[in-house]
């Protein structure tokens, strides 16, 4: 009798299948450190086997990508291998920071170790990467008796599931205890107003004002940052009437290589102004302003060109629509203006909430302006009106009051903050009656001295000078000194990047 041999099972690695380049446009797969790795989700496949690739791409993909050929296919693969490799930059520097933020904890936690008596804030920004990801990002600020602030990264961790308070809270209580960071020197809380964040009763901010109060330690004064605050502010202006056409337009144009070029070239025949029209990205609270100031200066070309491609807009015709679409350019660059004001280091969170203040009298004065057909601070809703097109003022001015009422709503925890903003900004023309009553003689005592209020305003509205001369107040101000240190960190620029 005679048996045959067993079966040899056979390895992948036994045979040597390589990665071959005409996947990469077949199947939007690359090869990232030896393993094939799909461009469009970032799922990877164990095997450098074409039918693994295939089925992937055929299964998941195809339905969506299978339009895209050619030069605009290639064009999709270069946009989506650029994707991957900013997403490796991203996880390069996290993992630096993550090494570094040891470090920094370190260095922070001595200063408040070493500091007679030093105030602490947290700040916490919680966003998702392009890979669907959330990272919550933990910066501590520290001031010492010198009035010497000092901000560090404590760490970025990214968070799998959802990102509850709970969550997000157990994530701040880790970072804070193995930095060593004390909780009775803490003294505010900034976050970037998400949700989780700000619920009144199990929200990040209220688990944080319940664990200080455990800690016996006064309540932390909390504030969001004042520029997502700004942004989220705009969203409540709904003109997706306007926004769809023209990021339909855009994208028309730009989406394909051909076309793309074509334009181009016709604006050089046009000789226009401008050679292009920009792209419009949601996340980039700027990007909205610029593209629709330049959609309108470019809009005749615009018009033409889809006209000479055979692509009707109607919308681009019809007056109401136009006039919408100056509207929302001018309100939009204004909001650009304010929010380029809010930006840059080492600003006072007082004085960038001067500047909400005046945006906010700005309304005002809009709402009235409006309403009486006094376009002189709308030049692209006057030039319509100049060259003919009707303009009705009661539809806008209903959205100016609503933009009125949002920024009222969503800087409310900042108005009631306010006074305290003027006593650290200004204690010399601070009305006494009007502070807390254990600042109320010192108040008046350094109201009336001649030589300090000198020095103040040598360095008034320079906010690296500022902690110069607070931290130079004679020992005969000790309850304004430990008032204002504290202040000092917590009104320190409320800005989350």
């Amino acid at each position: 009798m005679s048996f045959s041999k067993p079966a040899v099972k056979r390895k992948v690695g036994d045979e040597h299948r390589q990665f071959q380049e005409k996947w990469e446009m077949q199947y939007f797969f690359v090869e990232h450190r030896g393993i094939p790795t799909c461009l469009i989700c970032t799922e990877k496949v164990a095997v450098h086997k074409e039918y693994n690739l295939r089925r992937h791409y055929t299964t998941r993909h195809a339905e969506e990508y299978a339009k895209y050929q050619g030069d605009e296919r290639a064009n999709r693969v270069a946009n989506l291998k650029t994707c991957l490799l900013r997403q490796q930059d991203f996880f390069k520097k996290a993992t630096k920071e993550n090494n570094t933020a040891v470090e920094a904890s370190y260095v922070v936690s001595e200063m408040i170790a070493k500091a007679g008596k030093p105030f602490t804030e947290v700040a916490l920004d919680e966003t998702t990467d392009i890979t669907d990801t959330a990272q919550l990002a933990i910066y501590v600020r520290g001031v010492d008796d010198n009035f010497k602030v000092m901000e560090e990264l404590l760490t970025v961790n990214p968070m799998h599931g959802q990102t509850t308070a709970q969550e997000i809270f157990h994530q701040l209580c880790d970072a804070i205890e193995n930095a060593g960071l004390p909780w009775k020197r803490f003294v505010g809380i900034t976050t970037d107003g998400a949700p989780s964040m700000t619920g009144r009763k199990n929200g990040l901010v209220a688990l944080f004002q319940k664990k200080l109060e455990e800690e016996n330690v006064e309540e932390a004064i909390a504030l969001h940052c004042i520029i997502h605050q700004q942004a989220l502010c705009s969203k409540c202006m709904k003109f997706d009437n306007v926004m769809s056409v023209v990021v339909k337009c855009i994208n028309q144009i730009r989406s394909r290589g051909l076309k793309h070029r074509r334009f181009r070239a016709f604006l050089e025949e046009m000789e226009s102004e401008y050679g292009d029209v920009l792209y419009f990205t949601e996340v980039r609270w700027l990007s909205r302003g610029n593209v629709l100031k330049r959609f309108f200066e470019l809009r005749a070309e615009v018009k033409a060109f889809m006209e000479k491609d055979g692509v009707a807009v109607p919308m681009l015709s019809d007056p109401k629509w136009l006039m919408d679409l100056a509207f929302l350019v001018d309100i939009t660059h204004e909001l650009n203006v304010l929010n380029k004001k809010l930006q840059g280091q080492g600003q006072l969170v007082s004085a960038a909430y001067d500047n909400v203040r005046a945006f906010s009298a700005k309304l005002v004065l809009w709402k009235v302006q409006l309403s009486q057909t006094n376009l002189c601070h709308f030049p692209a809703c006057k030039a319509l009106m100049d060259a003919g097109t009707p303009f009705s003022g009661e539809k806008y001015v209903d959205v100016i009051l609503k933009l009125q009422e949002e920024f009222d709503h969503r800087f409310a925890n900042f108005k009631t903050h306010r006074a305290t903003f003027q006593i650290f900004a200004d204690p010399f023309s601070f009305d006494v009656q009007d502070a807390p009553p254990v600042l109320q003689m010192e108040l008046i005592d350094l109201q009336c001295n001649s030589e300090l209020k000198a020095k103040f305003r040598d360095v008034c509205g320079k906010a690296d000078k500022l902690g110069q001369f607070l931290s130079e107040l004679p020992p005969s101000f000790p309850e304004l000194s430990q008032s204002v240190q504290a202040d000092h960190v917590s009104f320190w620029e409320h800005i989350l990047v």
